[in-house]
């Protein structure tokens, strides 16, 4: 069923607001009336607010044009990927609602944008502990057929530029993801002559920084997608201990 004058009626207070900043700027123009018939309920902006914090409804529209864009990287879009973003859309929002937002996701594969100016757009309203974990997702969809490709992460590595990911942050995360000598120790974001004391203070500052609680506010699957980062960086550091022998 289209996008008939029921829904129009339904979602019409939405276009004018709710959506935010997302019809407010770049990712507005791409994408135009469409998120109306998707994310009902997404938290209004109250007057006032020169910012709040991104909401599920914004999260899933900024997976959308990211996604789109790190995909389509190689000029290939493979089965695997589309798999992994659809195991992934219907786990945070539900079969149904996942339908139309691959539908929309094909669409967005097919026309082209202005990478820098939609992701300095998530840049000032999405808060840093969201797009860190926007940066998980992305590493996730590249190496969906087991491996990376090279001009899929040099989209990703772009993407954090323009996001303000810091170099540190980057490194850490796709040492997760791109498996490398040192990767245990780029995990914790220190290198491999650090002592055992500043292993330890890295362990602590990167499970903080990393903890799950700090996407509560979004869905379940990014909670999950989290802890598993979470878990990854536990690993780094069993691995670490165990290599040096620590306790």
């Amino acid at each position: 069923m289209g996008f008939n004058k029921l829904n129009m009626a339904k979602y019409g207070k939405w276009i004018g607001g709710g959506l935010g900043w997302v019809l407010g700027g770049p990712i507005g123009g791409i994408l135009g009336f469409a998120f109306g018939a998707l994310f009902d309920g997404m938290k209004m902006v109250q007057p006032g607010d020169s910012r709040r914090v991104t909401q599920q409804g914004d999260f899933s529209i900024s997976l959308l044009v990211l996604t789109a864009a790190v995909m389509k990287a190689d000029q290939k879009v493979l089965k695997s990927e589309l798999n992994f973003v659809k195991q992934f859309l219907n786990a945070q929002f539900g079969e149904a609602q996942a339908q139309q937002l691959l539908k929309m996701l094909r669409d967005l594969l097919t026309q082209d944008y202005d990478i820098r100016e939609v992701s300095m757009q998530i840049r000032q309203y999405m808060d840093y502990a969201s797009r860190l974990q926007l940066l998980h997702y992305l590493f996730g969809i590249s190496l969906a057929d087991g491996q990376s490709h090279p001009d899929e992460v040099r989209m990703i590595e772009l993407i954090c530029n323009y996001l303000g990911i810091k170099p540190h942050d980057l490194a850490s995360i796709k040492a997760m993801f791109i498996k490398e000598q040192e990767s245990a120790y780029k995990i914790l974001e220190i290198s491999s002559d650090a002592s055992d004391e500043e292993v330890k203070k890295a362990y602590r500052r990167m499970a903080a920084k990393y903890h799950p609680d700090k996407v509560s506010h979004l869905g379940p699957e990014v909670q999950k997608a989290a802890k598993e980062k979470f878990q990854a960086l536990n690993q780094a550091y069993s691995q670490i201990k165990k290599q040096r022998g620590m306790k």
